[in-house]
């Protein structure tokens, strides 16, 4: 599974270990609604095998959408047209947040998906209602 904290500069990317149980941060894909940035995701699910690509949501604090949260559904519809796989939006609030006040290594875009990642795994490994579908 990979997931993607989408920006129109950088976005974040993160993919899950087999057992669906880790998420790891991988390097985070400039310009990803470009055509090189495109090609580079389509490369990502394709050399990861992912089955599943997981797009955060932007969601206001209240739970109202934003002009961020509507080009974040713009861009998981579009990418959804060019993957062989199924795309899902999930709440995104806060991970950029605890990404930054965590730290690590990574890029915090990237940290941000891998935080995006681990919230998706532990809700659909839960058996609650399942995320919102691109």
């Amino acid at each position: 599974m990979l997931a993607l904290d989408y920006g129109s500069a950088r976005c974040g990317c993160a993919v899950s270990d087999p057992t669906g149980t880790l998420a790891t941060p991988l390097e985070p894909v400039l310009r990803p609604d470009s055509r090189r940035g495109r090609a580079r995701l389509r490369d990502l699910v394709s050399a990861l095998e992912a089955e599943l690509v997981v797009i955060g949501l932007p969601l206001s604090m209240s739970g109202d959408d934003s002009d961020q949260t509507r080009e974040a559904r713009r861009f998981a519809a579009a990418l959804e047209r060019e993957l062989p796989v199924d795309v899902e939006l999930w709440d995104e609030r806060l991970t950029t947040r605890l990404a930054a006040r965590v730290g690590g290594r990574a890029s915090e875009d990237s940290r941000a998906a891998a935080h995006l990642l681990e919230g998706w795994l532990a809700h659909a490994g839960g058996g609650a209602e399942g995320p919102e579908r691109g």
